[in-house]
């Protein structure tokens, strides 16, 4: 049975409605908008976005992908962003590993002076007081003068306290060479002062018997239980006759400051004297020679300018002249000609140190320009007899050392 076809249309599908009715029934548009159908757009997650912002999203997403593949390969954050963070501020990146880390300073910010005895020690740690409240830097000093040698947990102990000092810091104190690294901490710069080994020990001997010019009583503090013999002992007597303070192992002092805290550092011998070689190459930032301090102080002075500026200027200040006379050893002799060749013999490993850092320091001199005040090289220890030694004089001053200081640490 044939339908009937519909006027309009052909087979089964339906006529099209006119656009009036189209627009009524809500499926079609409206008045206006043109006739026929309009074929819509299909939904999509991110409809307002152009071309371009996809674009830009796909490359952040792919500087984000290599960012954590950095961080994986490093086994932590990239240094790029490390370098992002210091540039915003550490409020801008959260730290997952702990604390956030010290600020880094541009200059070196943990030093350590771990001072030879007798080698102008105090000439400089008096400069350093004046240069601390003049600079701002964290002086962190000692009272315990006569212990180099230190166990393992004095030295783990010791490392520790110096470490969380607050930075910037110079560390002071008479102690063997330490190895902040071996325990876990940063190695900090070395500096140090050395002198002729003779003269320094000549300095020592007459210094624990007599003192120096700061006090006539200042070596019965020292030595309250020397005898008087003792005190009193003529050095010719006591080189020539053996006694313990005039031979080895007491006159091996120099290069135990650099070898470290191993026991064969405290052996004289080749082995501490190659391994203090070492240390001075490369842990020390400098090493000067007491002989030349005023050079010491200018090379300083260039090396870290945040602790040193200015030092020269004040080292020879009159003032300053007036109290480092007072730290000169009073009472000092000179050995005989054959008491001097001997202590040479039994120095020569303190010898060969001695003059190996004078030639470090001398090539480091002439780097910067600085001519050596010493015309002509000094011979060898077994043809060298030193001139005679004689005692400064302190300058008649009736000021008080402490108001002076009082008034160099107000200007």
């Amino acid at each position: 049975m044939k339908k009937k076809q519909q006027p309009g249309g052909g087979g089964d599908c339906p006529a099209p409605r006119p656009p009036a009715a189209a627009a009524a029934a809500g499926g079609g548009p409206g008045p206006g908008q043109g006739g026929g159908w309009k074929r819509r757009r299909p939904l999509s997650l991110l409809p307002f976005l152009s071309l371009r912002d996809y674009g830009f999203c796909t490359a952040t997403l792919l500087l984000f992908c290599l960012g954590s593949l950095f961080y994986q390969l490093n086994g932590g954050p990239p240094h790029f962003l490390l370098d992002l963070r210091h540039c915003l501020g550490n409020s801008t990146y959260l730290d997952d590993h702990g604390p956030p880390p010290q600020k880094v300073l541009p200059f070196p910010s943990q030093v350590v002076y771990n001072r030879v005895g007798k080698c102008g020690s105090r000439t400089v740690v008096l400069l350093l007081r004046i240069l601390s409240e003049k600079h701002g830097f964290n002086l962190v000093t000692s009272d315990i003068h006569n212990k180099t040698r230190l166990t393992k947990n004095e030295q783990m102990e010791l490392i520790k306290n110096v470490s969380t000092a607050e930075q910037p810091y110079l560390f002071t104190r008479h102690v063997h060479f330490l190895n902040f690294s071996r325990f876990g901490g940063d190695q900090p710069v070395y500096i140090n002062i050395i002198r002729d080994p003779v003269n320094r020990f000549l300095s020592n001997y007459f210094f624990r018997r007599f003192g120096d010019w700061r006090g006539e009583q200042n070596h019965m503090i020292r030595t309250p239980s020397m005898r008087q013999e003792e005190r009193y002992l003529d050095i010719n007597v006591c080189i020539l006759e053996n006694y313990p303070e005039c031979s080895n192992p007491r006159l091996f002092y120099i290069i135990p400051y650099f070898c470290g805290q191993h026991p064969r550092c405290r052996e004289p011998g080749e082995w501490a004297l190659e391994r203090a070689k070492l240390n001075v190459n490369e842990n020390f930032l400098l090493v000067g020679i007491l002989e030349e301090l005023e050079d010491v102080l200018l090379l300083l002075e260039r090396f870290l300018p945040h602790y040193f500026k200015d030092v020269l200027s004040i080292y020879k200040n009159p003032e300053h002249r007036k109290l480092g006379n007072l730290t000169v050893t009073v009472k000092k002799t000179v050995p005989s000609p054959e008491a001097i060749q001997i202590l040479y013999q039994r120095m020569r490993y303190e010898y060969e140190f001695y003059y190996y850092v004078k030639e470090q320091f001398h090539l480091l001199k002439r780097k910067f320009g600085l001519k050596s005040h010493i015309r002509k090289p000094r011979p060898r220890p077994e043809f060298f007899i030193p001139s005679p030694l004689e005692t400064e004089e302190p300058i008649d001053d009736e000021e008080d050392d402490e108001k002076w200081l009082e008034d160099i640490y107000k200007r």
